[in-house]
């Protein structure tokens, strides 16, 4: 579950690895690809599942993303520079 959902008190600092966040990246896109199969093909009930992961996903890659402007920025620079 997200940490936006915890009281601040209760929320830990955790160290959010890269390898996390590529995962949940590529995770996302396996949900895009799903969900967009799906609608193509008039299923629309099955696909709320995924949504609801995809969607609690973006949530929490927007927190990391608000709660450590740092490592975005260190990220697009590694991007740039090829890493």
């Amino acid at each position: 579950m997200s940490v936006v959902f915890v009281p601040k008190r209760q929320r830990g600092k955790a160290e959010i690895k890269q390898e996390t966040i590529q995962r949940l990246l590529d995770e996302n896109d396996q949900l895009v690809k799903c969900i967009a199969e799906y609608m193509q093909r008039g299923r629309a009930t099955e696909c709320v599942q995924y949504q609801q992961i995809l969607h609690r996903n973006i949530v929490y890659l927007g927190t990391i993303a608000d709660a450590s402007p740092d490592l975005a920025a260190n990220t697009q620079i590694s991007e740039e520079n090829g890493d």
